[in-house]
């Protein structure tokens, strides 16, 4: 059965309901763009009619459509292979010369219309230039551009100043039922009295999920009542972490699990990346290598979604990353699960942001690196802070304060534990200094001994002399630790951790991520991950 969503939607703006104000205003908009050649932003809840209304526009005007979403790739070099040559060219063929411009601009013929949607999801592409690309890309364009986006204000400033903007507000309950009248019409469906009206009541103000609820109720019938309605109730609440319960923890079945991924107000690659950070947690080592076997399937297809940009394809998507996941589990499992969020789960947290970019920086590595292979393990050897001598090195490596610590390690960020943590880093990084300094303090330490012998009259040479004496006699492994192959001698002390490090930091002038790794590992602690299951 075809998706009525598609099969009905409006090919002209005339047939675009419940925003005639904003209809108005987006056809003026088209017909005056020679005149301004501004973008424009469609901003509005889910299933307003946005991206319906694009479409129809562009019919209405004979313009050419090029589409581009799936926000976490819209990187700058996918916006200026796809949209960007489409923008700035006159014709679908690429000519871009004066003649064609004019020719352009006379009749509107030859023209593009450049939809970009999800433009209020840019986070966590600023390393890869996207959001950027596309901001550039709407000042400079030659070719009509519409932006769509649920919330205007989670926009950049800069994408908001150079476009217009329409609102669409939510679609009447009085504006949705002629809707689904000639929708059941078309189909031969008969309802009874108050059927349809319950149904744009109960999806307050969202079109699209109307008439989705219209084909769920009515399919294989010739009639809907008012208690199929009532009973065939459609849950539009559904959060991501009650699907993750359903998918992975209750008994449901994988059509029942496929059924609450599309009322889950995620993107199929977004319910792929929770379904898999979320899976270890309670699924036996069977259950899971035949949940992997469809979660790479769900790759697979989401793959094909980016090198194509045909988004039909992310139906086969949820088919694997929901039902097949949901069939891979043998029994229900019992208690309370803790869902982590995914480290690389597309999100405005600018902690999150700032973390990968000094662990990219430190390591001398991209950013998609430092968040792919660095974070995951930093997270797993310090998850709470234990062991601690392990999270004090990481937040000396890489100059955590205690938001960046907190968001690691999955500890409270005004907690004492890491406030602590974070301070003694700071030492840490302060005796690095000293130590790295090459005698740079020499001067301003003779300086003090020289004002500290006049005020008191000693010799302070001497005292440091014979203060230094003590010290080597203190240490008899001090030989071995700065002189020699760095080896122990037999029957000497074994170099702790500590020493092992500043060794390491001897060595290349920093301490960086493989001076963490010799102390998580001699340590213990990668052998209690591994036992405990918190890193592999």
């Amino acid at each position: 059965m075809a998706d009525w969503t598609e099969k009905y939607r409006p090919t002209t703006l005339s047939e675009v309901r419940g925003n005639n104000k904003a209809r108005d205003a987006f056809a003026e908009w088209a017909e005056t763009w020679d005149e301004h050649r501004e973008a424009v932003v469609l901003h509005g809840s889910p299933g307003v009619g946005k991206t319906s209304a694009a479409h129809a526009l562009a019919t209405d005007m004979g313009w050419e459509t090029m589409e581009l979403n799936a926000s976490d790739q819209r990187t700058s070099d996918v916006v200026e292979r796809f949209a960007g040559r489409a923008a700035r060219n006159a014709t679908l063929g690429g000519s871009a010369g004066r003649e064609g411009q004019q020719h352009a601009g006379e009749d509107g013929v030859g023209r593009q219309l450049v939809i970009l949607d999800e433009a209020d999801n840019l986070h966590g592409n600023y390393d890869r230039g996207g959001s950027r690309a596309i901001t550039d890309l709407v000042k400079t364009a030659s070719q009509p551009i519409v932006l769509l986006a649920n919330e205007y204000y989670d926009m950049s400033r800069g994408l908001r100043g150079a476009t217009q903007e329409i609102e669409f507000r939510d679609v009447s309950a009085r504006s949705i039922v002629p809707v689904l009248r000639d929708i059941c019409r078309r189909e031969s469906l008969e309802f009874e009295k108050d059927t349809l009206q319950r149904i744009a009541e109960r999806n307050r103000g969202d079109l699209r999920g109307a008439v989705n609820d219209l084909q769920a109720i009515g399919k294989g019938r010739s009639e809907i009542r008012l208690e199929d309605v009532v009973t065939g109730d459609r849950d539009q609440t559904v959060g991501i972490f009650p699907f993750l319960d359903d998918i992975l923890q209750e008994e449901e079945s994988a059509q029942e699990a496929l059924y609450t991924a599309y009322d889950v107000e995620e993107t199929p690659d977004d319910i792929t990346s929770w379904v898999e950070e979320n899976l270890l947690r309670v699924y036996d080592s069977d259950e899971a290598a035949l949940a992997y076997d469809y979660l790479a399937n769900a790759d697979v297809w989401l793959g094909r979604v980016y090198a194509t940009q045909n988004y039909s394809y992310w139906r086969y998507t949820s088919d694997n990353a929901a039902a097949g996941v949901a069939a891979a589990r043998s029994d229900e499992k019992s208690g309370w699960t803790r869902w982590s969020r995914p480290q690389f789960y597309p999100s405005s947290d600018a902690t999150g942001d700032d973390v990968v970019r000094r662990i990219a920086q430190s390591g001398g590595t991209s950013m998609a690196t430092a968040r792919r292979e660095v974070l995951p393990y930093l997270s797993a050897v310090t998850h709470h802070c234990k062991p601690r001598e392990a999270t004090v090195q990481m937040a000396a490596t890489y100059d955590f304060d205690t938001e960046h610590v907190a968001y690691v390690t999955g500890s409270g960020e005004s907690t004492n534990k890491v406030a602590s943590v974070v301070d003694d880093a700071q030492d840490l990084r302060e005796a690095r200094v000293q130590d790295h300094a090459e005698g740079a303090f020499e001067s301003v330490r003779q300086e003090r001994e020289t004002e500290d012998q006049s005020e008191n009259g000693g010799d302070a040479s001497a005292d440091k002399t014979e203060l230094e004496a003590d010290t080597a006699g203190s240490d008899p492994s001090a030989e071995t630790v700065s002189g020699g192959s760095g080896e122990p001698q037999p029957g000497e002390d074994e170099i702790s951790p500590e020493d092992r490090a500043g060794d390491a930091e001897d060595d290349d002038g920093q301490a960086g991520l493989g001076d963490f790794v010799w102390l998580v590992v001699s340590s213990g602690t990668l052998e209690r991950c591994w036992r405990e299951s918190e890193f592999f």
